[in-house]
């Protein structure tokens, strides 16, 4: 898996984590603006935002209109930008500016789930966590390695069956791999290189 998704670019909160943006708030922010929105959308979003502002002190005295912006085109775009300013508000006034590394505090922000908590701690803490977005959840049903029906029970299920070393690498490769090899529609099964040990659950047509 590791080689397939060589030569793809990186999952956009993995890259944006190796060009420094470690902190836990600045991984939620870049959690939230995915989703329903394409890396290629999301990531530039994120660096136009924290062009102005990193720190939630920084981002809560910003108005909404200003972080809509920055943050546009992503998927709703508005609500995004107050959700970010009122977590950057309580960062700022209920964690003295540093978000904890905690999956009850990250749910506790408004808009924040599972998924979301637990990539934001794997990426930015690498804490073992793991985060099933939809491309983790089509492929490992896809391979037959779970059979869950919501990317939620495939998390349970993957939690019980993956090994603990993998919990965060998982999504960093499935991201890329469910773009551009293991696709919603059409997969590439024809040229995958895990085809050997995938059960093509549901796949009908292929490439």
């Amino acid at each position: 898996l590791r080689e397939a998704t060589a030569p793809f670019p990186q999952a956009e909160m993995f890259a944006l984590r190796d060009a420094g943006f470690t902190s836990v708030f600045e991984q939620l922010v870049s959690c939230i603006l995915s989703i329903r929105t394409r890396d290629e959308v999301s990531g530039p979003a994120a660096r136009r935002l924290f062009d102005v502002a990193r720190r939630p002190e920084e981002i809560a005295v910003l108005s909404v209109e200003a972080i809509t912006e920055r943050i546009e085109p992503v998927a709703f775009a508005f609500g995004k930008a107050a959700q970010i300013r009122e977590i950057a508000r309580r960062t700022a006034e209920e964690f003295g500016g540093e978000l904890p590394a905690d999956f009850g505090v990250l749910t506790s922000l408004k808009g924040v789930g599972p998924k979301c908590a637990n990539l934001t701690l794997g990426v930015a803490r690498g804490v073992a966590a793991v985060a099933v977005d939809v491309d983790v959840h089509r492929v490992t049903n896809r391979w037959g390695y779970v059979a869950a029906p919501t990317p939620e029970t495939t998390m349970v299920a993957l939690e019980a069956k993956l090994p603990k070393e993998y919990w965060v690498e998982i999504n960093e490769r499935l991201v890329p791999f469910g773009k551009h090899i293991c696709t919603g529609r059409l997969p590439k099964c024809s040229t995958c290189p895990l085809l050997s040990m995938c059960q093509q659950v549901d796949v009908t047509e292929h490439r």
